[in-house]
Order: structure tokens, then C-alpha cells, then sequence
């Protein structure tokens, strides 16, 4: 399994090798690598400081989840885990972290119909965050209103359908009458409860508090990477364009959003009037200290979680097809 998630790293690593290939080439490399001269990296550690935080107000709602769902699991193994699951950053949604559910159920023996949904109601609750921070950049600046608000939209229905038994239960049972997912219907139906409890009105506020909380932090990391360029940017612009440039990113479903979400940092930040360079000096190291640290710390998790329990055995992880995420 491990060899599988490395040679899915590996093409990440490769395809994100060739679009900033791209990016530098746009810029000219010369006037990037000056660019990256007048960068102040004694600011890395803080940056990378910052990172770890939104990591560790992402656990507290991990953990948070796994105990409105009464799973029997000690808090540092599931800080084992949680950690482990940011080596599958790079999977389109960051779905491929339904790894954690897998490892779950190695050590509490939990079904992973159960603790699935924990990583669906986390994109949800970060998706309600980011739209938030969005939404009042948007009309501040009066760019991309349409976009948020849509996306706001498809989200608010979303939670209406999810948190409402009469609407959720008749859909569900429509997926008894197809064939392929007769097998899976009790484990649908689990996963549903457990999303079902998740999204209630009192969880559902306070874990898109703390979603707030932590994307907060890789906010003011990126304002600070655009501060150390000169840029005169407010706190405001700069989570604005950060949470802009994530959700494009994330509704790309691409692999960690390469590709989107940094056209989409440069491009703000040209309009803004940075130089080129400036625009994908900042946009890598943003990038850097974000989606390739987490990535990082998921690696050297995944290496600590084995020697403390033991080798992973997974054959496979797959993370988006619905009837391969419930079968166990």
C-alpha cells in the first residue's frame, strides 16, 4: 500500500514540477530567482509554524468527530493517525484521507462506513470556512461574487439535504433499486448517520469555528510571504485571494488543486499590480510552506505511526468511488 500512496507522491511531485516549470517560464527564471533573493527566509520557521497550527486546529476536529461518534480510540493514536492523513494532501479533495478511516479500524476495529464521513464533513466544514472569508473579500473588492456565491449555494443545499432525514432517507433508498450498490446499502446507510450527526446545528457551528481558526493561519502566513515582498496588501486582501484560490482550486478536483490554485494566486496577484515574478515567487512559497509541508509531515507520520503499531496493511486506497469507500 505504502508503495502505491509513494508512486501517487511521486506523480504529484512531477506534475507540480512541470506547472511551476511553467509558472517560472511565464515570469522569466532570472527575474523569479531574483525574486526569491529579496525574500526574507529567516520568516520560513514562522511560516512553517503557522502551517503546523491550521494542522493542529484540524485534529481538534478531527478528534472532536471521533468522539461525537463514539469511537473508542486513545488521543494520541488519533493524533498518529490525523497526522499520517496529510501524506494524501495531494489527492483531489483531499479525499484520498479516507486512509485515516483505514487506519481507524486497524486499531479500534471501527467500521469504516462509520468514520468515512468524518473526512467528507471536514471538507464540508472547510468549505463553509473558506466561503465565509471568501464571501466578504468578494463584495469588499467586488471581484468573484458570482463564483462564491454559487459555490455557497451548491454547499448551503447541500447541508439542507444532509441534515434532513425526509429529504436524505427517499434518496438513499433510490440507490437500493441499483444493482451495484445493493450490497453497500447498510454501510451507506451507516455512513449516513454518521453524517447525520455531524451536521447538526451545534457541531456544524462549532467545528466551522474552528475551521476559521485554522485556515486564519495559512492566511496570515501568505500575508506575511506578500509583506516580505513589499506588497501593500491587507490582511483582508491577502485571506480573500488565499481562500479564493483554494476553493477554484478544490472544485478543480485536481490533485491538490495543482495547477488552479497557483494560476489563480498569480493571476490575483498580477491584477493587484505585483511584478510577474514577485506573483510566482510568493505563489511557491505559499505552496511550499502549505500543501508540500503537509505532505511532508504526513510522510514522516506515516513512518512514526509504523513503528509504533506496526506496518500498514492495506492493499489498496481508493479513495472516490462511493461503493469502494463503504466496502469492508
Amino acid at each position: 500500500m505504502l508503495e502505491k500512496i509513494k508512486k501517487k507522491i511521486l506523480i504529484s511531485i512531477a506534475a507540480a514540477g512541470l506547472v511551476y516549470l511553467a509558472f517560472t517560464i511565464y515570469a522569466d527564471f532570472n527575474d523569479v530567482a531574483g525574486a526569491f533573493r529579496t525574500f526574507n527566509w529567516f520568516l520560513l520557521p514562522l511560516l512553517l509554524a503557522l502551517s503546523f497550527t491550521n494542522y493542529i486546529f484540524r485534529f481538534i476536529k478531527w478528534d472532536y468527530y471521533l468522539r461525537l461518534l463514539s469511537v473508542p480510540i486513545k488521543k494520541m493514536d488519533s493524533f498518529f493517525i490525523f497526522m499520517s492523513g496529510l501524506i494524501m494532501s495531494v489527492t483531489p479533495g483531499k479525499f484520498g484521507e479516507v486512509l485515516k478511516s483505514y487506519l481507524v479500524k486497524q486499531i479500534s476495529g471501527t467500521s469504516i462506513s462509520k468514520t468515512a464521513p468524518i473526512i467528507f464533513v471536514e471538507r464540508i466544514t472547510d468549505f463553509v470556512s473558506l466561503i465565509l472569508i471568501a464571501v466578504v473579500g468578494a463584495f469588499s473588492f467586488d471581484y468573484g461574487k458570482v463564483a462564491v456565491i454559487g459555490v455557497g449555494i451548491f454547499f448551503l443545499f447541500l447541508l439542507i439535504i444532509l441534515s434532513n432525514k425526509n429529504i436524505a432517507l427517499p434518496i438513499i433508498s433510490l440507490f437500493e433499486k441499483i444493482n451495484f450498490l445493493k450490497k453497500h446499502i447498510s454501510n451507506i446507510h451507516n455512513a449516513y448517520e454518521s453524517s447525520y450527526i455531524m451536521l447538526q446545528p451545534k457541531p456544524l457551528f462549532y467545528m466551522t469555528i474552528v475551521s476559521l481558526g485554522s485556515w486564519f493561519f495559512e492566511c496570515l502566513g501568505y500575508f506575511l510571504i506578500l509583506n516580505s515582498f513589499n506588497l501593500e496588501v491587507s490582511i483582508l486582501w491577502s485571506s480573500f485571494s488565499y481562500a479564493f484560490a483554494t476553493i477554484i482550486g478544490a472544485i478543480s478536483m485536481l490533485p491538490g488543486g495543482l495547477g488552479v490554485t497557483e494560476g489563480s494566486l498569480t493571476f490575483l496577484l498580477v491584477e493587484k499590480g505585483a511584478a510577474n515574478e514577485v506573483a510566482v515567487a510568493s505563489t511557491f512559497i505559499i505552496r511550499a510552506v502549505t500543501l508540500w509541508f503537509a505532505v511532508l509531515v504526513g510522510v514522516i507520520s506515516v513512518t512514526l505511526y509504523q513503528r509504533r503499531f506496526g506496518k500498514i496493511i492495506l492493499e489498496t486506497i481508493q479513495e472516490t468511488n462511493l461503493g469502494e469507500m463503504t466496502n469492508e
